[in-house]
């Protein structure tokens, strides 16, 4: 006979309370992050800028019932949309994260921090305005930084140690566990209030990776963080009434995340919470490609370079080795048909490819009208991927968080080319020299996809201060993107 289970109700877990207390406490003071989160935040709304260019993305947008607008409401950048905070949430997390073009995390989990700026500006612009309304101040741009930094540290640490697809559970989890902790405090959450929100992200039922893997790729994957920020938002707001948490969601025996979903194991944690991922962040600035394939088309478009130079046809090409760490192998090693952009731009073959023969990997390459060239799969079939077990530790290594990627090209005559090696992408904080400049060009790009020149001159005139922008309210922010 089994004894009974103790109804007595524990003290929270641990894990849940060291968050609230880095969301409540933690006092950030590094410069270096304040202006990687101001690159971040221009970026991310870039990203969300070029999304609203395709139909697939901008059919999912606007408010729930067709015509609602919500009394200040937030606002959603690049379009006339002014809705409740909950799907304002959806409409910039889906944005942002439709073309794969923000920022990255690589770990023992993968993810794109970034994602939580849905909930962080829509939350913090409809404070505003409501706080404007009573005759109150608003937030500034510096608060949404600070969020940004802290839902980056939150979804990043965890990430570090901690592998979520392994055990088939898609990585929003950690958008929608960081995007409540730091939503929670935007809306003035107690502690103990705080921390009954971030226990409801996690008894909350978690997304499957399906969406993400053949035979099932799908543009849901393209929405995921967007639908996992905006029900952050819900949670804490649920959580706002005195709604009760659940103190031992992790650690509860049979019933909890760890016996549930994480085979029983335990989160381990290889440090604590502070600015580390905001200052480590990952840039997409070249290309919209999944991040561990963008070494890959680094060095594709070198030998892309040298085809031309040569006189060399994709034709010419025998074979192509693609020398790469696990992680990549695990995610984009794809063979077979690809059905849609969203299988496309997880293929690292396909991402090859393309620079190979037209010398470019644009967001418009993983449509219908490009994948449809057959030079394309003709090359893909000649290409292997195989695991150098160096790529792989240094990978791994905290101090170098490389991503590297190899390719050589041999061809039909016996002759090759030297192989191409690329250890960290443009976007990596050991080149963020060579980054920044490019990463605001992008912004600027993406801001006169939608914007007449006047705006995207006032735009990128705050943007670009990182004083002026810090202290800028969130509103006036916001509506420098209204259409």
């Amino acid at each position: 006979m089994s004894a009974p289970i103790s109804n007595v109700r524990p003290d929270p877990d641990k894990v849940l309370v060291d968050i609230v207390d880095y969301v409540l406490d933690y006092q950030i003071d590094s410069a270096l992050a304040l202006e990687t989160a101001r690159h971040c935040l221009i970026d991310t709304l870039g990203c969300g800028l070029e999304a609203l260019t395709y139909p697939a993305c901008t059919k999912l947008l606007g408010p729930i019932v067709p015509g609602t607008i919500v009394a200040n409401g937030a606002k959603v950048p690049g379009t006339s949309f002014q809705l409740d905070p909950i799907q304002a949430a959806f409409n910039i997390g889906a944005m942002i994260r439709w073309l794969d073009f923000n920022d990255t995390w690589l770990a023992a989990e993968w993810g794109h921090p970034s994602d939580n700026l849905g909930g962080i500006l829509a939350t913090a612009d409809w404070l505003s305005r409501t706080a404007i309304a009573a005759g109150k101040a608003p937030l500034a741009m510096k608060d949404v930084l600070i969020a940004m930094i802290k839902a980056h540290e939150i979804q990043g640490c965890i990430a570090l140690e901690n592998s979520f697809n392994k055990v088939g559970l898609d990585h929003v989890l950690l958008v929608k566990l960081a995007s409540t902790a730091v939503v929670g405090q935007l809306i003035g959450l107690t502690r103990d209030e705080l921390i009954n929100a971030v226990s409801q992200a996690l008894v909350d039922g978690q997304a499957l990776r399906t969406y993400r893997h053949a035979p099932n790729t799908g543009s849901r994957k393209s929405w995921a963080a967007g639908d996992a920020t905006s029900r952050a938002v819900r949670l804490a707001l649920i959580s706002k009434t005195g709604e009760m948490g659940y103190p031992s969601v992790l650690t509860a025996k049979t019933w909890g995340f760890y016996d549930v979903l994480f085979k029983g194991n335990e989160f381990k944690f290889q440090r604590q919470y502070a600015s580390y991922v905001m200052e480590n962040v990952l840039f997409k600035i070249s290309f919209p490609a999944e991040f561990h394939a963008q070494t890959a088309v680094e060095a594709a478009m070198t030998l892309q370079a040298q085809l031309v130079a040569h006189g060399k046809r994709v034709e010419d090409i025998r074979n192509v080795t693609i020398r790469t760490h696990e992680a990549a192998i695990r995610i984009i090693d794809k063979k077979g048909p690809l059905n849609n952009p969203a299988d496309r731009d997880h293929c690292i073959q396909y991402m090859i490819a393309v620079p190979l023969i037209f010398g470019r990997l644009t967001a418009a390459d993983y449509e219908d009208s490009v994948a449809q060239d057959a030079r394309i799969d003709v090359l893909r079939a000649k290409m292997v991927c195989v695991e150098d077990a160096q790529f792989t530790k240094d990978y791994h290594d905290p101090e170098k968080r490389s991503i590297a990627n190899a390719l050589t090209v041999e061809f039909n005559d016996g002759s090759q080319f030297d192989e191409v090696v690329v250890e960290y992408p443009i976007g990596h904080k050991r080149r963020r020299e060579d980054g920044i400049p490019l990463l605001v060009e992008k912004f600027k790009t993406n801001l006169a996809r939608r914007f007449p020149v006047k705006q995207q001159l006032a735009i990128l005139d705050v943007s670009l201060d990182q004083a002026r922008l810090e202290a800028m309210p969130v509103n006036e922010y916001v509506d420098l993107y209204v259409i």
